[in-house]
């Protein structure tokens, strides 16, 4: 299999508990490549792009908070299989259930409101990890 590239996103709740280096540190000691790495602040702009498919759930205004609730840092990492194999290390997007071992598994846990703050965003598929690159980096594939 080619080598693919995946969007990793280190949210604001992972930003502002200092987990940032312990995000990547894991995904690194996996053997995956951290090709770019810059600080971000999103807007709705950016945040309506990024989640095109959810802007009409009834969820999107708390995400959009959430997401815009302090600086993050937006990451290009990759390998073979790199989507599958840093999904797997992100563990489940429920931090409360998500498995033992996991980022959100060890550093997530369930806060109160109404967003579920899950420490890291990571890519889906080499389609939308191609697309979020796009919106965080202004890169094409490449």
């Amino acid at each position: 299999m080619a080598s693919q590239r995946i969007l990793v996103l280190v949210k604001p709740d992972g930003v502002r508990r200092h987990l940032t280096g312990e995000v990547l540190h894991r995904i690194e000691r996996k053997g995956y490549s951290l090709s770019n790495i810059s600080w971000v602040q999103a807007d709705e702009e950016r945040l309506a792009r990024h989640y095109a498919e959810l802007v009409n759930r009834p969820f999107y205004p708390a995400l959009v908070e959430y997401m815009m609730s302090g600086p993050m840092v937006a990451a290009i990492f990759t390998g073979d299989r790199v989507i599958e194999g840093v999904r797997s290390l992100a563990g489940s997007t429920d931090p409360t259930t998500a498995a033992p071992g996991t980022i959100r598994g060890d550093l997530g846990r369930a806060w109160s409101g109404e967003s579920t703050m899950n420490i890291v965003h990571a890519s889906d598929s080499p389609e939308n990890a191609e697309k979020e690159i796009a919106i965080w980096f202004g890169e094409a594939e490449g």
